[in-house]
């Protein structure tokens, strides 16, 4: 596995569940969107500002979400990633019910309340969306690449000229079709991924808030059969593929599970469920690794579950690893 030796942090200066893509605005509904109040301020646009049962199939869930009284799904304007409204709630967190694989760090499995609506990212974070707010291009799985100071030049370009290009240079846009067409980025760390949330004023979803969101209200080992919500070692024919190819949740959450490993805020202690917060838990307050949660391309199936838990130094990425991006309105 490739290895991604150069900080990006430093060049940042970091000191449940039936698939429906999104149904176009109407005109009704665009022009609600932009003239009900959104409650979110200005760092989003609001896109659909109430609930597509198409998407959100659980009623539940969709009481939830219109209780809170925020718009349901918006456009974070600094990186243009599409976030999707999770209301507030309680789960069991923790070991599956009928899953005789889970791990000793999955247990017990324990009671908890979130009580505040955050939005998350409805797919993971791609190539063009990480290049366009860090100007640079780590994965492994590349679509495309950003120039590079010692690239330019080694073709010619003084150090000065170098550099202009280097911070003038822009991610080409995504295709016409783009939807759900990008590709995630990974062989990023932790460290990479606290800095771009840094940089656009969002963050990484606590472990909690990760797998509540991923279950979207089941207590199963998955939201789905894996062959039709995930890419995984089985269908992923040794890479990653396009976000949002595969079947969303009852959130309309896409790659929860598969795609790649999606590192979370926390930091990773295998005891920790047994002494955790019951409400808003932020994980263990010492540690020297970071909790990665879903699994990846590479990964077998009993991996893949809402459940599991892995963690890896901060500065460690290959490329199975990746991420999703969070925001507390």
């Amino acid at each position: 596995m490739k290895l991604y030796a150069q900080s990006i942090s430093a060049v940042l200066g970091l000191t449940t569940i039936f698939l429906h893509e999104s149904r176009p605005n109407s005109s009704s509904e665009q022009a609600l969107a932009e003239t009900k109040p959104s409650g979110i301020g200005s760092w989003a646009e609001v896109i659909e500002a109430e609930v597509d049962p198409g998407v959100v199939t659980d009623p539940v869930l969709r009481g939830a979400i219109q209780a809170t009284a925020l718009p349901w799904r918006v456009r974070d304007r600094v990186t243009g990633i599409e976030m999707l409204l999770i209301p507030p709630g309680e789960f069991v967190m923790g070991k599956s019910e009928g899953d005789d694989v889970a791990k000793e760090n999955e247990l017990p499995a324990h009671q908890v309340k979130l009580t505040t609506a955050f939005y998350l990212g409805r797919y993971e974070v791609t190539q063009q969306q990480f290049a366009g707010i860090t100007k640079a291009t780590p994965s492994e799985f590349a679509k495309f690449q950003a120039p590079t100071l010692e690239a330019l030049m080694k073709e010619g370009d003084t150090k000065s000229a170098a550099e202009k290009k280097v911070q003038s240079w822009v991610a080409p846009p995504p295709a016409p079709d783009a939807k759900g067409k990008e590709w995630p980025v990974e062989t990023v760390s932790w460290d990479d991924s606290a800095a771009f949330c840094k940089k656009a004023g969002l963050r990484l979803p606590t472990e909690a808030e990760w797998e509540y969101a991923c279950r979207a209200g089941t207590r199963t080992l998955r939201y789905g059969e894996l062959d039709e919500i995930a890419w995984f070692k089985k269908n992923g024919r040794g890479q990653t593929h396009a976000v949002g190819t595969k079947r969303g949740n009852a959130l309309g959450l896409h790659d929860m599970l598969g795609g790649v490993w999606e590192w979370v805020n926390d930091l990773y202690g295998s005891k920790y469920y047994a002494t955790s917060n019951a409400v808003n838990p932020q994980g263990p307050s010492s540690g020297t690794t970071r909790v990665l949660r879903g699994g990846s391309w590479v990964s077998q199936s009993l991996v893949c579950r809402a459940s599991n838990r892995y963690n890896r130094t901060p500065a460690n990425s290959v490329n199975g690893l990746g991420f999703r991006v969070a925001k507390t309105p």
